[in-house]
């Protein structure tokens, strides 16, 4: 470490401080634990911005996507308690569900295929707004209050496969076939199976598919198109992700609090980031609700060469999250094993292996939070690059 450099609290509140004043983010809670010592902890910027609200380090937000490696945890307690395998073909677990190829050829999916987003599935953010999956009306879990996981699935299955399962890695609703097979093989409902494996165990009393203290809880901004201060989300909001070309991310704040929704494996959870912090310190520590073995698997590599097109060279895909192959290929001063994600809400984490780093950033501001200046600010400051 360069003994010039800045201190570690120093480069985070510059970071924060900047995105704040430039208000690019309304607000952020910030941890890093090092070793399993929390270093660094600050909450910044406003809950809510039109009451006034702070952001406190207990604030609540909509988890979206970080909803995936505890759903990947719980999918693997259960291959551990000899319910089900890596190599179970969904047929199996779910036989009314019957996706197939362009060419109307059945297609063996597994459940390694829908844990690394390899079954041939999307989502569709990442189609025109005249794509197939939304004429058929698909949801990426964050919209369509009062749709139920039946008539979600029946949609699914309507569209064909992009790929043969195992050729290929594209983001998709996999997740979410995945819970629904998970709860129709335990006959728990998928909010019980997730707290009995993975949030109660670990103590993350503020984890839930619903929202255990609703005053507590973010309200959701997006970037403005225009450059302006973020703008609060309303009923409904689509905000360009990736590429300004595509439909862009579908949102419905208030599809939590709607019982009738499906819980979307892939993104449905709502938690804090002392929650989640513990669940990645578990995985880290390998003394996760899992075996060490299976801890491992979560953040390792699982799809070989693959290319993870949402992440560029240099990324592989583990259960849950990416994984870094090559540092120099992505542009990363991160540590080769770092095991990464984020959430369309706004959040981003990471898990350095090798300086024991663990990071939670959650933000109420989509993308700017998720693939914005923030987040790289955010990464480089941790390392001082």
């Amino acid at each position: 470490m360069d003994r010039h450099l800045p201190p570690l609290n120093v480069r985070l509140d510059a970071a924060i401080d900047l995105a704040l004043a430039e208000q690019r983010l309304v607000g952020t809670v910030v941890l890093v634990a090092r070793d399993g010592d929390l270093v660094y902890t600050r909450a910044a910027g406003q809950a809510d911005r039109e009451h006034d609200r702070a952001m406190t380090a207990d604030t609540l937000f909509r988890l979206a996507s970080l909803t995936k490696p505890l759903v990947s945890a719980a999918t693997l307690a259960l291959v551990e308690q000899g319910k089900l395998a890596l190599d179970t073909p969904l047929a199996a677990l779910l036989p009314a569900f019957t996706p197939r190829l362009a060419n109307g050829e059945a297609a063996t999916i597994t459940v390694h295929h829908l844990l690394t987003h390899t079954a041939g599935f999307s989502y569709g953010f990442f189609e025109a707004a005249d794509g197939p999956y939304h004429r058929a009306g698909i949801s990426d879990g964050l919209d369509a209050p009062g749709l139920v996981m039946t008539e979600q699935l029946q949609r699914i299955a309507s569209v064909p496969l992009l790929f043969a399962p195992g050729s290929r890695w594209h983001y998709s609703v996999g997740t979410d076939v995945l819970g629904a097979a998970m709860a129709r093989l335990t006959g728990r409902t998928l909010p019980e199976l997730v707290a009995e494996t993975v949030t109660e165990p670990l103590g993350m009393t503020d984890t839930a598919f619903s929202v255990r203290d609703p005053q507590r809880l973010a309200t959701p901004y997006a970037d403005h198109p225009d450059g302006a201060p973020p703008v609060r989300m309303g009923t409904h909001a689509v905000v360009p992700f990736l590429d300004p070309s595509l439909a862009g991310l579908s949102f419905a704040p208030g599809r939590v609090f709607d019982p009738a929704s499906f819980p979307s494996a892939g993104g449905g959870m709502v938690g804090s980031a002392g929650d989640f912090l513990r669940f990645l310190e578990s995985v880290r520590t390998d003394r996760s609700v899992v075996s060490a073995a299976m801890s491992q698997a979560l953040r390792r590599n699982q799809t070989g060469a693959l290319y993870i097109d949402t992440r560029g060279p240099g990324w592989g895909f583990g259960y849950g999250g990416a994984v870094l192959l090559d540092p120099a290929a992505a542009a990363s001063p991160q540590s080769p094993g770092t095991w990464q994600w984020g959430g369309a809400y706004g959040h981003g984490w990471f898990v350095d292996p090798v300086e024991k780093l663990t990071v939670i950033v959650l933000t109420n501001t989509t993308v700017e939070g998720l693939t914005g200046r923030f987040a790289v600010d955010l990464r480089n400051a941790v390392y001082g690059a």
